[in-house]
């Protein structure tokens, strides 16, 4: 008998943490696969149903062979994938050094679709995967350009995948967060330099923007974007020049 199977990636802290958090809420899963790297952290998880932690660096392409082989060994019945691991860096591109940028696009794009692609052999029918990508997805963001274009890629991948898979009833989800109180800006941020960031339109909280991602996924939708000022700057970006936007972006945060 297959076990009904859920995989979240990047639940540690954060996005990741309260969706394991929330999990009966997206359906009954026998066991939940939590990737992270802080093994202890995912020890620690409050979840709803029984968690097997894997302590794995997604960017280390070896983690793709064992999760192969562990699907081989066991063929899951994968009913959820929700990709939650990435990381970005508030500065100029040419001030992050090139390992970080790469590692950026290796956990952000890579990590992401190699998740997907290794789980959708073992998904059917009622299936869902929901994937965590930015409202920056939806606009060019100078000083914080290689994050917001990794998501930018992650959005276009997951409305991509969805209607590829659409004939299979597999759901995909691209979930596009406002700003967010996570521990996402411990690293973004750069205590040595300018801060880029010196002004928050608004700040959300994981629990707003998970609830949201869960009544999305559960309606099929494929994109979902937590409140009112994410929504609203999201529409502007797609009404506005993306020159203009960028230069409003600049101004707002007082950048030369």
């Amino acid at each position: 008998m297959k076990k009904r199977t859920a995989i979240i990636t990047g639940a540690s802290s954060g996005i990741g943490r309260c969706f394991a958090q929330h999990l009966d809420e997206l359906g009954s899963f026998e066991e939940v696969i939590v990737i992270a790297r802080r093994l202890d952290r995912l020890q620690q998880l409050s979840c709803p149903c029984p968690v097997r932690p894997l302590a794995m660096d997604l960017t280390d392409r070896c983690c793709y062979e064992e999760l192969q082989k562990l699907f081989g060994e066991e063929q899951p019945d994968i009913a959820l994938l929700i990709n939650c691991s990435g990381f970005g860096k508030f500065c100029a591109t040419m001030d992050c050094d090139l390992a970080t940028n790469l590692n950026m696009l290796d956990l952000n794009c890579g990590a992401l679709m190699a998740l997907c692609q290794l789980a959708v052999p073992y998904m059917s029918a009622g299936a869902r995967i929901i994937n965590i990508a930015s409202v920056a997805a939806l606009q060019p963001v100078p000083y914080i350009n290689v994050y917001a274009a990794t998501k930018a890629f992650v959005l276009s991948f997951s409305r991509g995948l969805g209607r590829e898979l659409r004939g299979s009833g597999i759901t995909v989800t691209a979930v596009c967060p406002f700003w967010t109180k996570t521990e996402f800006f411990s690293r973004a941020i750069d205590k040595n330099r300018e801060q880029v960031v010196k002004k928050y339109a608004a700040m959300y909280t994981p629990e707003q923007v998970v609830k949201r991602a869960i009544k999305d996924a559960k309606r099929g939708r494929d994109f979902s974007c937590c409140g009112f000022v994410a929504r609203t700057q999201g529409l502007l970006a797609k009404l506005l020049p993306h020159s203009f936007v960028m230069s409003y972006w600049m101004r707002q945060q007082k950048l030369s």
